[in-house]
């Protein structure tokens, strides 16, 4: 309640106001653009980027799809082994995934689909009651080959910034699968050797000195008195001025 003539604070309501304007449902939630946080980002860790920043051109690959004899290890695993092989360069490219579970993989849906239309073949031999099975492994078997290590490969060429060698990586998978399982772990190794940190020399500092006084140094000095084999006796202690 006002005291005296003083204005009240408050507002009368009455019927002859004028009605309020209706409020779509929804309408004061609408989201607000801030210019400010509208910013380019990394598309591998979401870091933000600076306004100048400029994505690095694709290089080459360091060494070409048909340089299997560069790193005879890996050519030799790769021919008889390439569920090994792809294994590896999935566990050097991402830490999250063990090789174990790649190889697993490459092993039964590749080299599976391989072992079975070869089986097929020779057991029940090639007639128009088999081929279609044995053309159905083959297909599975090389489209699992293209798909799936193509998207590693993909996965590599963006984190390494490298252009499309000699074409798709899916593509190459389908047509130079062996081949280009052994390039990818050159290319790892290569860039793995260039990025390795070189030895550091560490330096330990001198201990820690003290000095003591002139006075620490004589009771130090200092012979203990002997002990008396009279309980009554009192020990006494020569000690300096």
């Amino acid at each position: 309640m006002a005291e005296g003539n003083a204005p009240s604070r408050y507002v009368r309501l009455t019927k002859d106001q004028a009605p309020l304007e209706d409020i779509t449902p929804g309408e004061l939630n609408q989201p607000v653009e801030i210019p400010q946080l509208n910013v380019r980002r990394c598309s591998e860790c979401g870091q933000p980027l600076p306004e100048t920043y400029e994505a690095p051109a694709d290089e080459d690959w360091t060494t070409g799809i048909y340089a299997c004899a560069d790193d005879p290890e890996s050519c030799r695993t790769g021919l008889f082994c390439p569920c090994v092989l792809f294994g590896r360069n999935v566990e050097t490219l991402r830490d999250d995934i063990p090789w174990t579970n790649a190889c697993v993989c490459h092993a039964i849906f590749v080299e599976g689909g391989l072992a079975l239309a070869a089986a097929t073949a020779v057991f029940h031999g090639v007639d128009p009651r088999t081929s279609f099975l044995i053309c159905e492994s083959l297909f599975f078997a090389w489209w699992i080959c293209g798909i799936y290590t193509g998207l590693f490969r993909q996965s590599l060429q963006n984190k390494y910034h490298l252009k499309n060698s000699p074409c798709d990586p899916c593509l190459v998978h389908c047509c130079m699968h062996w081949c280009a399982l052994c390039q990818e772990h050159r290319e790892m190794k290569n860039h793995l050797s260039d990025n390795a940190v070189l030895p550091e020399t560490v330096v330990n500092p001198p201990p820690v000195q003290e000095m003591s006084s002139k006075h620490d140094h004589q009771s130090a000095a200092a012979p203990p008195a002997p002990a008396s084999k009279d309980p009554e006796s009192t020990n006494l202690e020569m000690q300096p001025v």
